[in-house]
């Protein structure tokens, strides 16, 4: 009996061993391909003919096919972001800077909005030497805008990881600053049971995180900038839907979303 138990303690440790075996092997994998990704994919991709998304189907699968085709009826051409969990915010960030550069009276609001952002963080409580980075990095890509810089310069800036991330970091935090200060309207959106608070913790300020109608709409109105997202799924119908956010703005940004990613498109 004792031998038997034993054997039975013995074969659930070995399952217990496989199972943690296997889960590492899975990060392993998943890490592998993140890498993959990182080496293949630019941060920000040069702009490209927007017939280029008909090469990532199949010719028979009608339902994208068709929607591109419709997409090419608004849309001449697209940019492409790496799909690492901070598209949405990096497809923003560049797309707004890089029409900054040939409109200097909507630079010069946006910088004073982009100044005022950190005192607003700041008086929230958001410690400021730990954003300070941040936001700095943020107001000197708005600077190059102002120096008239080129869209390749821009480019150059939004490929290099350390000053692309800190961007999306400090996009992140704008986000979650709006949230939490407008949480009375924002928390019926929150499932879960979970606080404004928790929220923006858990699914707006961590890097990587994906982003959905209620991170738009809380940048949107935070840097007061309208965008619009297409969105291209396997809906029924062969046309693309569209939201503006806000609702009643002029949209500068138009972006494309599919299934669990974000690209800049230009009409």
């Amino acid at each position: 009996m004792a031998e038997e138990q034993q054997l039975e303690i013995s074969q659930k440790e070995t399952d217990g061993l496989n199972c943690l075996a296997h889960d590492e092997a899975v990060i392993a994998q998943q890490d592998k391909i993140q890498q993959e990704i990182a080496t293949s994919i630019p941060l920000v991709s040069e702009r490209q003919e927007l017939c280029v998304l008909k090469q990532q189907y199949a010719d028979d699968d009608t339902i994208y096919q068709q929607k591109i085709r419709d997409l090419q009826k608004k849309y001449s051409s697209i940019r492409r972001t790496r799909p690492d969990g901070n598209c949405f915010y990096r497809a923003f960030g560049f797309s707004h800077l890089e029409s900054l550069l040939e409109d200097s009276k909507e630079l010069h609001r946006f910088k004073a909005i982009a100044a005022k952002s950190k005192l607003d963080l700041v008086s929230q409580g958001f410690m400021e030497f730990t954003i300070e980075d941040f936001h700095n990095t943020f107001m000197d890509l708005i600077e190059t805008c102002d120096k008239q810089a080129s869209v390749g310069e821009l480019l150059g800036s939004f490929n290099e990881q350390s000053v692309s991330d800190y961007l999306v970091v400090y996009l992140r935090l704008v986000t979650s600053g709006y949230l939490q200060r407008e949480e009375d309207f924002f928390q019926h959106f929150i499932e879960g049971g979970r606080t404004v608070r928790e929220f923006c913790q858990q699914e707006v300020e961590p890097m990587s995180k994906e982003s959905d109608h209620i991170h738009i709409i809380a940048l949107a109105q935070a840097l007061n900038v309208c965008i619009q997202v297409e969105y291209m799924d396997r809906g029924e119908g062969g046309t693309v839907n569209h939201h503006i956010f806000p609702e009643d703005g002029e949209p500068k940004i138009f972006l494309l979303y599919r299934p669990g990613h974000y690209d800049i498109l230009y009409k």
